[in-house]
């Protein structure tokens, strides 16, 4: 088959990888506008079960990036200046950028083509094609263009968000919550390296225009961070690399392709960055629509209809579950005064609704006492 990728993301380049070593002679050549060396972000996250299930689809590639992942047993939620360690829950980080070059690396020694600073504005610019991959993230102009075909719904969310680093190397992925004059402010952090961590920054829109950051430069709103959390990051700097404040957009295409055309990862949907699974889903529609090509043969339109089956149950929970998740975060101006660190921290675990009592129990029974002691006195 001659395939071209638009994005060379995780879901581009997996997918990728997995056709060339399936079947040598495929054409394959993926196509990214930006240099090889750049990436916007810092770290991103695995849970444990999204690394168990990299292991037991290719052992080659978990074998390949374990090596370069920070690991650690248990988050944290900070209600204020009150931890809450809670087990049960191990994640594995990496910087964005070493795991694009990785996967870089990957793909290429299988024969892969990427061609780099190559903008592709039409479908007609990538020539004869048997199939075209849109792996070209959140701001994909190929599903933008084709909205009415895909059957496509995208819905801005209120929270505002800023994607910064900080020098200072946290020991889990920790959600820490403040209370300030303007309003509550979360940091969403975790270690990515032994001198590095991702510190994403999440407040309300109205706590967003009390604290005068629609008209602060730069400079000011990393400043005013830093003075929000001062103890939580201990005289360490926050890094940008070209951040900004956004909203998060919540995609879903009804349709997930047309003529040759397949969309994965971000292109796809997107899934909110609070529960840690966007790098996860995009290699798992990687592995789905290989499979689904495996099965089908070169059949597109075949295959595309297998990919939506193999993928829309599992996909859609994740999905459904992170928009719940957003929805908790919207409400945390009320959430985090109103409650005790200890509900506080029961509430976050519980947030999806995929988490009830009893797995609390098993995933973190210490918690799930202290729990069900102060809601027993009350």
């Amino acid at each position: 088959m001659k395939i071209r990728i638009i994005g060379a993301g995780p879901a581009g380049l997996y997918f990728a990888a997995l056709m060339k070593q399936h079947d040598p002679a495929h054409d394959i050549v993926i196509y990214e506008r930006n240099p090889r060396d750049a990436t916007w972000g810092f770290g991103v996250v695995f849970s444990d079960r999204a690394l168990e299930f990299l292991k037991g689809d290719d052992e080659q590639l978990y074998r390949y990036l374990t090596p370069h992942l920070e690991n650690w047993p248990e988050i944290t939620v900070v209600h204020n200046d009150t931890r809450i360690p809670i087990a049960g829950n191990g994640f594995a980080s990496i910087g964005r950028l070493e795991l694009l070059t990785l996967l870089y690396e990957y793909v290429e020694k299988l024969g892969v083509q990427i061609r780099f600073q190559t903008e592709v504005a039409g479908l007609e610019e990538l020539g004869e094609a048997d199939l075209v991959v849109g792996a070209n993230g959140v701001s994909s102009w190929l599903r933008a263009e084709n909205e009415e075909k895909l059957g496509t719904t995208t819905d801005w969310r209120p929270n505002k968000f800023i994607w910064y680093g900080t020098t200072k190397a946290f020991n889990s992925l920790t959600l820490t919550f403040r209370e300030t004059g303007q309003g509550v402010f979360c940091a969403h952090h975790y270690r990515y390296r032994p001198d590095m961590s991702t510190f994403l920054v999440e407040v309300e829109e109205d706590t967003w225009r009390r604290a005068g950051f629609e008209t602060m430069s730069p400079e000011d709103t990393i400043a005013y961070c830093e003075r929000v959390f001062a103890k939580d990051l201990e005289g360490h700097s926050i890094i940008s690399n070209h951040s900004y404040w956004r909203n998060f957009p919540v995609i879903w295409n009804e349709r997930w392709g047309f003529d040759n055309v397949v969309l994965v990862g971000d292109a796809l949907r997107t899934a909110h960055f609070s529960i840690g699974s966007g790098t996860r889903l995009a290699m798992e529609d990687a592995v789905a629509l290989f499979k689904a090509f495996k099965e089908k043969g070169n059949d597109v339109a075949q295959a595309r209809e297998r990919f939506r089956e193999l993928r829309l149950p599992p996909m859609r929970k994740i999905w459904e579950a992170a928009n719940a998740s957003i929805e908790w975060y919207e409400k945390m101006d009320q959430l985090v005064p109103s409650m005790s660190p200890v509900e506080f921290a029961y509430s976050y675990m519980t947030r999806t609704g995929r988490v009830s009592h009893e797995d609390m129990r098993r995933i973190d029974p210490e918690l799930a006492s202290a729990y069900e002691k102060l809601t027993s006195d009350t």
